[in-house]
């Protein structure tokens, strides 16, 4: 059943995912005209009455970055000042997330800075799909969905193709927790890459915690930039005797050589989302799997909207 005074819109960063969500919701795209003057300021014109409705507006901050998170603040703005009753930012990729905390003096932190700027523009509520970091839920003072990709990445790919048999690894200390979801709902084993980073984008694998030998292993990322973490955790765990490789990841940046890196290393298949769409690149590559989010985005939006539980989509 179609959803009652709801209206999807869709900035230009991924209009084929908002169509997914949309059909889910059964609902039409709502009209919207976002062009650029000669400048290149961005224009937005909503071209139907949003007066008292619900709407969400699903744009991912992803490359270009800027240009289309001043899409998403542009058209937000547009619809608080068409009265609309309340404007869902629905953002599956989140930018400038890195940017967490500060972690030099006179640093700035941009994931704090973007939070601020959504609200000023008239967003009430955001949903994002795996933050690279838990903690920017708390740079938001409204409310705030986290939706997790897992579900899609277990049901759609692993689920029939491996068993308790295989090791889910990190790629890292901080993507333990999330490693061990995945382990834990296969009932599969866990292994951990202890890694150190010399400097941004440049990783070095150190040490392998846990056993691989003879095993299917699927290393879990929340995101793949240039692939340096993953192509390097992918040699270890080939070094230390695994059968084969595989990874997953929610968001597929694929900025540098990251494509080129995937094609020559040891990964069997990488999978990721259409969290954002991928470069003409990356699309080409035999190796890059992409799941879909429309179901599971349409699902919890239709959740919000009628006041149920979220979190039990991931329990």
């Amino acid at each position: 059943m179609a959803l009652k005074r709801v209206c999807i819109f869709s900035g230009n960063a991924n209009p084929e995912l908002a169509v997914e969500i949309a059909t889910v919701l059964g609902v039409p795209l709502g009209e919207v005209r976002v062009s650029r003057f000669s400048d290149g300021e961005t224009f937005c014109e909503i071209r139907e009455n949003v007066r008292g409705l619900d709407v969400y507006v699903v744009q991912p901050t992803s490359s270009p970055v800027n240009d289309n998170l001043m899409e998403l603040l542009i058209m937000c703005d547009a619809l608080r000042r068409a009265s609309a009753t309340g404007i869902t930012a629905v953002i599956p990729y989140y930018g400038y997330a890195r940017q967490d905390r500060k972690v030099a003096p006179r640093t700035p932190i941009t994931s704090k800075l973007v939070a601020d700027v959504l609200v000023a523009a008239g967003v009430t509520r955001v949903v994002c799909v795996d933050l690279h970091a838990g903690q920017i839920q708390g740079f938001f003072n409204i409310p705030f969905d986290h939706l997790y990709a897992m579900p899609v990445f277990l049901n759609d790919y692993l689920r029939p193709k491996f068993d308790q048999e295989a090791v889910f690894v990190s790629p890292d200390a901080g993507g333990v927790e999330r490693t061990r979801g995945f382990s834990r709902r296969l009932g599969a084993h866990l292994a951990i890459i202890d890694k150190r980073r010399e400097r941004a984008n440049v990783s070095e694998v150190m040490h392998l915690i846990g056993d691989v030998r003879d095993r299917d292993c699927i290393i879990v990322d929340d995101m793949i930039d240039t692939a340096g973490t993953l192509c390097n955790a992918a040699k270890a765990v080939m070094e230390n005797g695994a059968r084969r490789v595989v990874a997953c990841a929610t968001h597929g940046v694929f900025s540098g050589p990251a494509v080129q890196r995937i094609q020559q290393s040891v990964l069997e298949e990488v999978v990721v989302t259409n969290s954002q769409p991928l470069s003409a690149e990356a699309r080409e590559c035999s190796k890059i799997k992409v799941l879909s989010l429309g179901t599971l985005l349409g699902e919890a939006l239709r959740r919000i909207h009628n006041a149920d539980s979220v979190s039990s989509l991931f329990v």
